[in-house]
């Protein structure tokens, strides 16, 4: 099966939760035997950043200056394609949604990786920039990141016929047990760039812990963080990471933290990559709560649940061995049910099952 891909990018993880998802897909997908043809528009702010520059082979990394140059060429692939695939936040997401709406493909596809923002600008009537005015309802199948009632909303809001959800995953071959390292060794760690709406979370189950515990080592890594950000003396930064550093800063702590943005959250069924990364890498995991949690890891076995400053507290009292059999428990897990080898089967089932009903009457565009 060929997979043409128009999305945000695979070439920088700065800054970004897609190219590390897309780089473990593409290749479990190239490994099963698929080809993958991925389109990134090069953009400015991305390209001091980029960590890869090309994918494996049976798969090909297009990076197009502007949409008219490279229209030939994705007319091209498309041709030949039995999956077209239009991600969420692709620049050119309007124009390759019809371009893919309009060819012969047999699969038309989209994947919403951001599902809670998607939904919460087309509920307040904004206009959402990657997605046709005319809403989802001319893809055959829509992907979403987040499960559970997202999956609905995506088709009373936005007109989705066809829906299921395509968790994040991770790459054991990139993400597993690795020695500490001095430089990111701490107590508590965090690895996220910088948002708003993680910020409430954030400053209840990480910073406040740091200032209760002065005489602990805490440590964030990633980008976009404010000057003004709510920095402690016990509090150290590690500038953005590629994804290849991220195992040891991993496993340089007693337990890393994950804190889901809000709009996620509220929706639930949300699982963050980092999830998944961190338990590949033996490191047990303190995560905020959202309903669907326990879909994916058996909470106070495999994963600790913080809602408050007493909760980390607590989670930082536990003994090292009592920390170090969760982490091998979630590795386990981890291991079994969330790699990318796992999604990318469930990709492809979900591909093969709409191409089996495509030949069903399909609505008529009504663009003109």
């Amino acid at each position: 099966m060929k997979f043409v891909i128009f999305g945000l990018t695979v070439s920088t993880s700065w800054g970004n939760g897609h190219a590390t998802l897309w780089r473990g897909l593409i290749s479990a997908l190239v490994e099963q035997g698929h080809r993958v043809v991925f389109f990134e528009r090069d953009l400015p702010f991305y390209a001091p950043h980029r960590d890869l520059t090309e994918l494996p082979s049976g798969a090909e990394l297009i990076l197009y200056p502007s949409w008219e140059e490279v229209l030939p060429r994705v007319s091209q692939e498309l041709a030949g394609a039995e999956v077209g695939l239009v991600t969420s936040y692709c620049p050119d997401g309007v124009a390759a949604s019809w371009r893919v709406l309009e060819s012969s493909v047999p699969v038309r596809c989209f994947y919403d990786m951001d599902t809670p923002i998607t939904l919460e600008r087309a509920q307040r009537g904004e206009p959402v920039e990657y997605i046709p005015p005319e809403g989802l309802g001319y893809f055959d199948i829509v992907l979403s990141y987040t499960g559970g009632q997202a999956l609905r909303a995506l088709c009373t809001v936005l007109g989705a016929r066809c829906v299921a959800p395509l968790y994040g995953s991770v790459d054991p071959g990139v993400h597993y047990p690795v020695p500490p390292r001095q430089s990111y060794q701490g107590d508590l760690s965090y690895l996220g760039t910088y948002a708003a709406n993680r910020q409430a979370a954030l400053e209840r189950l990480f910073l406040e812990p740091a200032r209760r515990l002065p005489q602990r080592r805490f440590i964030i890594g990633g980008a976009q963080y404010p000057a003004d950000f709510a920095w402690t003396p016990n509090l150290y930064f590690v500038q953005h990471l590629p994804p290849v550093e991220h195992p040891a800063f991993y496993c340089s702590s007693r337990l890393t933290l994950n804190v889901t943005r809000g709009p996620m959250a509220e929706l639930g069924y949300c699982p963050s990559g980092r999830l998944f990364e961190a338990a590949a890498c033996g490191v047990p995991v303190l995560t905020d709560d959202w309903k669907g949690l326990d879909t994916f890891f058996r909470v106070g076995e495999e994963i600790l649940v913080a809602r408050t400053t007493e909760d980390t507290l607590e989670a930082l009292s536990r003994s090292p061995e009592e920390l170090a059999r969760m982490g091998r428990f979630a590795r386990e897990r981890a291991l079994t049910e969330h790699t990318a080898a796992r999604r990318a089967e469930e990709l492809v089932d979900l591909m093969d099952t709409t191409l089996a009903l495509s030949a069903e009457p399909e609505p008529t565009l009504g663009r003109i």
